[in-house]
């Protein structure tokens, strides 16, 4: 795995939502065990942009891999 995560990235689920309609994930990262109810709308826009998407399996781990101290839903990680 990861110890990090390259290049400019966007933490949380509102920035990654944004960072999907705005068509500037590249990849995006979603936690197991987050809220099924929150990642919804996340996955709907990724089934419609289709960025490539990676499941982590905890939210503390995805905060680590995006260099915070707490726990992440989702983040994403934008073209260049």
């Amino acid at each position: 795995m990861v110890n990090r995560l390259k290049g400019n990235k966007v933490v949380g689920l509102k920035q990654t939502v944004k960072a999907i309609k705005n068509s500037t994930a590249k990849t995006v990262y979603i936690a197991k065990d987050a809220d099924d109810k929150l990642i919804q709308s996340v996955k709907v826009l990724i089934e419609d942009n289709s960025p490539e998407l990676i499941y982590i399996d905890t939210m503390k781990e995805l905060g680590k891999l995006c260099g915070i101290d707490v726990g992440a839903a989702t983040a994403a990680v934008l073209k260049d």
